[in-house]
């Protein structure tokens, strides 16, 4: 299945099997050692604009952007931020909150067409989110979770996913306008994380034939040498039918590249060779 994401300015992003993997970059958010939280309590766009940058030059084709965080007025921080942002760079954006008035007031900005992410099987989530998509033309990440929490079991993540997808139906919310977070646990947790989340992204696949998203680092949270862990989890989930990965790209871009290469979205290796040479480039500069 393919659809597109547009930015404010009109700048387009096929996202689909047929399309190279699509990096949303992952950075802009409240949480470690960013300084970001800080930021946003005095109101200093500064470095998140810096940080955006950072992520598009970078080779980021979307931005994430979360300021969720105790002590954060979100209302009203989330809209000053994705304004600042959305004036200053040509990137599609994905809004990260479950804060019904805070998505309002932000996707009022026009922001061309946004990804929301994300919405879980709670009826009051749903009824909140789903309608302000519908209403801006935004697509929604959905994620296999409900109130009972995160399901071990791949079929029961994708009795959630069928839930869900038939109250966004209601909703009429098209698929294309659809990506499903298949959801990854760390590996420290469960041996079999990775292969629950593998077998739930093939039956979506099968049964459904929904664009797949998922957080790159989530597998290796608590283990050292995280990146190691992170760049198999990823090359694997792209043979496996992912489309859109949460990260970030100055870590994992080049390893993308290599597992689209060798998933067949790069044809005769055109991309890859070019991204190649331009690290060379920036190498030599």
């Amino acid at each position: 299945m393919e659809t597109k994401v547009l930015s404010p300015k009109g700048k387009e992003i096929g996202i689909g099997d047929s399309y190279p993997t699509v990096i949303i970059g992952e950075r802009i958010n409240p949480f470690g050692k960013s300084g970001i939280k800080e930021a946003l309590e005095r109101r200093d766009i500064s470095p998140i604009l810096k940080i955006a940058e950072e992520q598009i030059a970078d080779g980021a084709d979307i931005l994430n952007v979360n300021v969720g965080a105790f002590g954060i007025n979100e209302a009203e921080v989330l809209p000053f931020v994705v304004e600042n942002i959305a004036q200053r760079f040509d990137v599609p954006l994905c809004i990260e909150s479950r804060n019904r008035h805070a998505l309002k007031k932000t996707l009022e900005i026009g922001l061309g067409k946004p990804i929301i992410n994300s919405v879980s099987g709670e009826p009051q989530i749903m009824e909140a989110l789903f309608p302000l998509a519908k209403e801006h033309g935004a697509l929604v990440v959905i994620i296999a979770s409900d109130g009972k929490g995160i399901p071990k079991e791949p079929e029961r993540r994708i009795n959630i996913v069928r839930n869900i997808l038939e109250e966004a139906e209601k909703y009429g919310i098209e698929k294309e306008n659809i990506i499903v977070d298949s959801i990854v646990e760390s590996v420290a947790l469960s041996s079999k994380a990775a292969l629950n989340t593998f077998e739930t992204m093939r039956k979506i696949k099968e049964k459904w034939g929904l664009n797949l998203i998922l957080g790159a680092s989530n597998i290796s949270y608590g283990l050292p040498m995280r990146n190691f862990i992170n760049v198999v989890f990823l090359s694997a989930a792209i043979l496996n039918g992912l489309t859109c990965v949460i990260t970030n790209p100055k870590v994992l871009k080049p390893y993308i590249m290599a597992a689209d290469l060798i998933a067949g979205k790069d044809n005769l290796a055109r991309r890859y060779v070019a991204y190649m040479k331009s690290l060379k480039t920036k190498a030599n500069v």
